[in-house]
């Protein structure tokens, strides 16, 4: 009958590249990633971070020199994360709030010398200001705070906003904060300011080598499961997206990536809205060290789990494999 073997061979459009590029159902390209980067002090500063090979913190002029070579690879977007020194931080963040912190300078000079020609991201959370590496602000019992929390991170992105960040990207998980930080934006007059909510973010064990990046892995007082979400989770997923979008998110992010696919999908079929997902640096160093260790290719490796992220559903990537993924694929 028809549809059956030998009338239907699957097989046949496999036959040749020109048949396999054809039949392609998702493409990826180097406008679906954005490149994590993170700036430290001084000039002409390199500090590789040894749980990220090939990863480092570069200070704000070699973040400018990175920031054109993304622009160049045609890569949109920047996701800038600061370590901030151990003496500029404090129980309450005040960093954050600091016109002239690492990230507002960073995110001036990057603007100065390419305009528009990139996007630039920026994390609102306060574990790179705080000196107990928590989100937010904490309680006499060691509670994190939320509401007196959010009153920062509105203050934090107001900051950023006003140093020319183009999208906000909360990654607290306090509740309410997307609403609060969407009216400041507004009431300021940042309407074209976008809100990428990290929404599903995971109390995860995959985070590690970001906390070397940033020097807060040694600082870290207890853990984060009062306001990151159970890894067990799929409908609280979206009951926070839900909300995140009711209060102005444009846009949302599943942190961690390819161990939360399930969740992309879900959110991408329940929502129908521009979905991200964070490769984050626990599955950068799992692909490293298979390399490594001689038990995986690094190019096929990179662009098959990256096409994995954009087949589940997502719009972008943020990953550190940003860069050497878009050479491979202006091949």
């Amino acid at each position: 009958m028809t549809g059956a073997y030998p009338h239907t061979r699957l097989r046949r459009a496999r036959a040749t590249a020109w048949s396999r590029a054809m039949h392609r159902e998702t493409v990826l390209t180097p406008a679906d990633l954005i490149w994590p980067v993170f700036v430290t002090e001084g000039e002409g500063v390199e500090q590789p971070i040894s749980s990220l090979p090939g990863v480092s913190r570069w200070s704000v002029d070699l973040l400018v020199e990175r920031a054109r070579e993304a622009a160049d690879l045609g890569i949109p977007c920047l996701a800038l994360f600061p370590d901030t020194q151990p003496e500029r931080r404090s129980d309450d963040g005040a960093e954050a709030l600091n016109p002239d912190n690492l990230m507002c300078r960073a995110l001036r000079a990057i603007r100065t010398e390419l305009g528009d020609r990139i996007g630039l991201l920026t994390d609102v959370a306060l574990d790179p200001y705080t000196n107990h590496g928590q989100d937010g602000l904490l309680g006499e019992d060691g509670y994190v705070l939320n509401d007196e929390t959010i009153e920062v991170l509105v203050g934090q992105s107001l900051n950023q906003a006003r140093a020319g960040a183009d999208i906000i990207a909360p990654s607290d998980m306090m509740d309410g904060r997307i609403g609060a930080i969407r009216d400041a934006l507004e009431d300021e007059g940042f309407v074209n300011v976008q809100i990428m909510s990290y929404a599903a973010k995971y109390a995860s064990a995959f985070y590690g080598p970001f906390r070397d990046a940033v020097n807060t892995r040694g600082l870290l007082k207890g853990d984060k499961k009062t306001y990151q979400m159970d890894p067990a989770n799929t409908e609280e997923a979206l009951r926070e997206v839900e909300l995140d979008l009711a209060e102005g998110a444009d846009s949302v992010m599943v942190k961690p990536g390819l161990p939360y696919l399930d969740i992309v999908r879900r959110v991408k079929e329940t929502f129908e809205v521009p979905v991200f997902a964070y490769q984050v640096s626990g599955e950068y160093a799992m692909i490293e060290a298979a390399v490594a260790a001689g038990a995986a290719d690094r190019d096929a490796m990179v662009l098959e789990t990256l096409l994995a992220f954009k087949r589940a559903g997502c719009s972008g990537v943020l990953t550190y494999h940003a860069v050497h993924a878009a050479r491979l694929l202006q091949k």
